[in-house]
């Protein structure tokens, strides 16, 4: 079984030969082809160079293009900060909208003026032309919401939507405008599922009722143009309590890729128990762990999320975010093996049969 059978098995909630693995392996790429980070994330050629190389020395079983949060923002203006070994982000000290007053700025644009964007576009060219059929490529987009914290800071952000929610809401609908032109050019690149990124639909940012007033309705509209592009919605968001049940009426994403058990949830076994059914579920080792502990400890945490989600299949064990841009190989390493070796759904099988005995 191939990583793409492997993919579709998890996604169509069969157990595969074994568990999938992808340990979002992104700005530490560049690592791989002896890059800045600048360069990977400016230069297409370099930054697809890079994905690929990591499927070529890696048994990993997809690719998320997980550039940075900043991608979308370009189309608008943002002043952003490059830096040799981190991610990029915006010069909050110049931000798009200084004011309520310039709300007003956001209105829909052209995503083929973004550098960025087209930047994006053409890394997802080259990895279909290169892996289609071989590695599901999965191509990541920020939620508009999270787009605009992006032109105004997330702090005073906040502050608007209380002060002035209406041209909040008036700014995330512009921005929703290009973003669904956007993922519509995605999908037609052949890339096989876009991935939203909802960091706001979480606990530990804002409500669960705001959250549904804020941004809901803008991703279900990116969720059914990409449906109709016959791609794939998935969704990442690493906060804490993240709203499972709200973004699955919304966008009823394939997969959700996350961190932390829902708001709803005890635990991860009860996460799969509630919505094993509904969604493939892709996570949750802690990133920030492969540079601290032990590898003991690593490894427990990977033998954990397969034990809880696992079964049944509809489980993909990954990192709950991005693999640390600056770290060592070697943990991603062992995430893969133990996908390989206690993964293997023959093993789990009986392991299954003696916890029912």
């Amino acid at each position: 079984m191939n990583s793409y059978e492997r993919i579709k098995a998890a996604l169509s909630h069969k157990e595969a030969d074994r568990v999938p693995v992808y340990p979002i392996l992104c700005g530490i790429t560049r690592k791989l082809v002896g890059a800045t980070y600048k360069e990977w994330s400016t230069n297409a050629e370099i930054c697809a160079n890079a994905f690929i190389k990591s499927t070529e020395l890696f048994d990993i079983d997809c690719v998320v293009t997980l550039i940075d949060l900043s991608v979308e923002c370009d189309a608008w203006g943002q002043k952003l900060m490059y830096f040799e070994n981190e991610a990029v982000r915006p010069d909050y000290s110049d931000c798009v909208v200084k004011s309520l007053e310039d709300y007003k700025k956001i209105i829909k644009t052209d995503y083929r003026k973004s550098k960025r964007m087209m930047m994006h576009m053409e890394v997802c060219q080259r990895l279909v032309k290169e892996l289609k059929g071989k590695k599901p490529i999965i191509a990541f987009v920020f939620g508009p919401l999270g787009v605009l914290s992006m032109l105004r800071g997330q702090q005073d952000l906040f502050l608007d939507i209380y002060d002035d929610p209406d041209s909040v809401k008036a700014a995330v609908k512009e921005i929703n405008e290009t973003l669904k032109e956007y993922v519509a050019a995605l999908c037609d690149t052949g890339v096989d599922a876009v991935m939203l990124d909802t960091l706001f639909a979480s606990g530990s940012i804002m409500s669960k009722k705001m959250w549904i007033d804020l941004e809901s309705e803008a991703v279900k509209e990116l969720s059914e143009i990409i449906s109709k592009k016959g791609c794939l919605t998935m969704v990442h968001n690493c906060g804490r309590n993240i709203y499972f049940d709200a973004q699955i009426e919304a966008m009823k994403p394939a997969a959700i890729s996350f961190l932390y058990p829902p708001d709803d949830c005890e635990d991860f076994y009860e996460c799969k128990r509630k919505y094993g059914d509904k969604t493939t579920l892709i996570g949750c080792v802690t990133p920030a762990d492969a540079t601290f502990g032990t590898d003991e400890e690593w490894d427990r945490q990977c033998i954990e999320q397969i034990d809880a989600m696992a079964e049944g299949g509809g489980f993909i064990l990954a990192t709950g975010c991005e693999y640390p841009a600056n770290a060592s190989f070697e943990r991603a390493e062992r995430m893969i093996e133990i996908a390989k070796t206690y993964g293997r759904y023959t093993n789990l099988k009986n392991k299954y049969a003696v916890l029912q005995a």
